[in-house]
């Protein structure tokens, strides 16, 4: 958190010197990208140069034959060899389909067109991959200093939801990049970019020492280099954007912007957690992913605009270097509409005959990529469907396995309707938080808002531990560009309900500075309970106990225990959860250590005077 407020505060410096001085800006983030180059020549000159220098003056006959020489020669040598190693960082062609020459005529047309009308250099390649994205890709030889291969990326999702207008102006926009508007500094800033991105993931998965230490250094100039070049990078995507309105028509470059934000939501929302649900009961991916995803992705269901473009300024991401879609919107001069596509997808136009073949090749890969994952959650969820199976075949169940019951149907059944399963185990348990809280979510899915809401409602009321889970459920369900207005309204009016105490919940269970402590209140009872959990890890030394002064007076005790750990700061973490696990506190409870709270712990121990538990010595009042 500490970082990302730094990461801020400094684009957000950066921006003021952008506007107030262009060019001193410039000047620094370029001697900023030619340092990270600096120190690659410098390593290199310092472990190739002097065994270079030594052979040329034993090749010139200016030195004697020494042994000794050897040995200044191969070590410096050596360490260079590894060097180069390290920094033969290949790039092949970015994943996917890559279209050959003459395979798909009309997109290879429709490609040129756009690169004559942005001023792009000549591609390399066309790929079509399986994301709902489009990319300019540069592929760098030796990090960038040999110049770059050029590729265009364009996933068959995307091409699926836009008709051959809409596409072409996301095929401008990808240009934009490669081509003249950005200029040649920033062009090259771009480029820089990416290389070092790319460099830095490819070093991180090798196993070489060099690698490591490179990647040392990278992961730290990387994302400094990113943050100091924020403010370029977010005005090249007004540049492409731009780009793309002077080639393809604004109408059509807004078109597109809106139709991918609406998609991309619903997807994220519904498609594919569904998909990803039917793990748990089938073996194996799905064969048609995506003749399903396109499906998905031609949703005729109108969009009220406004809720879009308020979910989209509200969902501004601070490491995004693209702008929010009213932001991209206004500086084209465009509104926000959903134009009247063609009939046929731009995958349909451009692709043609093609179209078959590309969607089985993405499909298969798809699958590969996924297996493992797959399996591993349709594995996991053996247990679930024996003991699904083993209370079905019961017949009569218990109220408490009725509830078990219909919590596994809805994870397990995702075409099954488990609300009426949920209305039945209220009519036999009302004050069941857990059946409110799913139920009231099965509600909300089935736009039944109102009823919804107040099943919510009454789990927060009746058990304040769902409040935190199922307000991250309703950010989740806010986010739904499809909601309707009343459901809503009815959401956010939870949420202001709960979300104060949902805050109060979050500074109960934290440890910080400006906390306010007490003496205890247990007694002797809860104290020697206390002693037995702390007794039983050898690793607590010592122990202090205090209490937390809470806002609320009706608020249940908040007990805080500092323990003095006597083994590794690696088994830390997870030896004070097992060491929480075991107290039998009333109330609720934190356990922590001084690491990383050594003012809240100079404050515990200090109106503490004592330990309330001694290794060997048991528990003082």
């Amino acid at each position: 958190m500490e970082s990302t407020a730094r990461r801020a505060a400094l684009v957000q410096r950066l921006q003021v010197e952008a506007d107030e001085s262009p060019r001193r800006y410039l000047c620094k983030l370029a001697l900023l990208a030619l340092a990270g180059y600096a120190v690659l020549v410098a390593l290199l000159v310092a472990a190739l140069g002097l065994p270079l220098l030594l052979l040329a003056r034993l090749a010139s006959g200016d030195a004697p034959a020494d042994p000794s020489l050897a040995f200044a020669i191969l070590v410096p040598g050596a360490f260079g060899a590894l060097l180069l190693r390290a920094l033969w960082v290949p790039f092949g062609v970015p994943p996917g389909y890559r279209l050959a020459a003459g395979e798909a005529p009309a997109l290879e047309t429709e490609v040129a067109r756009m690169r004559a009308a942005v001023g792009a250099p000549t591609l390399d390649g066309i790929v079509i991959d399986g994301e709902l994205n489009a990319a300019a890709v540069d592929m760098p030889r030796a990090l960038g200093l040999f110049g770059h291969r050029h590729y265009l990326v364009l996933g068959l999702p995307l091409m699926q939801l836009l008709d051959r207008d809409e596409l072409a102006s996301v095929i401008a926009h990808e240009f934009g990049h490669f081509g003249a508007g950005h200029g040649r500094f920033s062009g090259w800033i771009y480029r820089v970019r990416l290389s070092w991105y790319r460099a830095l993931d490819v070093l991180s998965q090798r196993g070489d020492a060099m690698a490591l230490l490179l990647v040392k250094f990278y992961g730290w100039y990387v994302p400094y280099f990113n943050a100091y070049s924020f403010v370029l990078a977010r005005r090249q995507e007004y540049e492409a954007d731009a780009a793309a309105a002077r080639a393809a028509g604004a109408e059509a470059a807004a078109g597109a912007l809106v139709r991918m934000e609406l998609a991309s939501r619903r997807v994220q929302a519904g498609f594919w957690p569904a998909l990803f649900d039917r793990a748990r009961t089938q073996g194996h991916p799905p064969v048609q992913l995506h003749a399903d995803l396109a499906r998905a992705l031609r949703d005729p269901r109108p969009c009220d605009p406004g809720r879009l473009l308020a979910l989209a300024a509200r969902a501004a991401d601070p490491d995004d270097t693209h702008p929010t879609l009213p932001q991209r919107l206004e500086a084209i001069g465009a509104v926000a509409a959903l134009r009247k596509a063609r009939d046929a997808s731009a995958a349909h136009e451009l692709l043609g005959g093609r179209l078959p073949g590309i969607e089985r090749h993405l499909n298969a890969q798809w699958r590969d990529d996924v297996r493992a994952h797959w399996r591993e959650r349709f594995d996991g969820a053996a247990g679930d469907r024996a003991r699904l199976a083993e209370l079905e075949a019961r017949g009569t169940l218990a109220p408490n396995e009725s509830l078990e019951h219909a919590r596994l149907v809805e994870a397990l059944r995702v075409d099954f309707d488990a609300v009426p399963l949920y209305e039945r185990v209220l009519a036999a348990l009302p004050d069941s938080a857990i059946a409110h809280y799913r139920a009231g979510l099965l509600r909300l899915r089935r736009g039944e808002g109102a009823a919804g809401v107040a099943h919510l409602r009454q789990a927060m009321t009746r058990d304040p531990g769902a409040i935190r889970p199922l307000l991250a459920d309703l950010e989740r369900f806010e986010r739904d560009p499809d909601l309707d207005v009343a459901t809503a309204a009815a959401l956010a009016g939870l949420r202001a309900t709960f979300a104060p105490r949902a805050l109060a919940l979050d500074a109960r269970d934290a440890v910080a500075g400006e906390d306010q402590f007490l003496a205890h209140d247990l007694d002797g009872a809860a104290l020697g309970r206390l002693a037995s959990a702390l007794a039983s890890n050898a690793r607590v030394h010592c122990a202090w106990l205090v209490r937390k002064r809470m806002d609320l007076a009706e608020e249940p005790s908040h007990y805080v225990v500092l323990v003095d750990w006597r083994g590794s700061v690696a088994s830390e973490a997870a030896g004070l959860k097992r060491l929480s696990e075991a107290f039998d506190l009333p109330g609720s409870h934190t356990v922590f250590t001084h690491s990383g709270h050594r003012d809240v712990a100079r404050q515990v121990r200090a109106l503490c005077r004592e330990p309330v538990y001694r290794k060997g010595g048991g528990i003082s009042a």
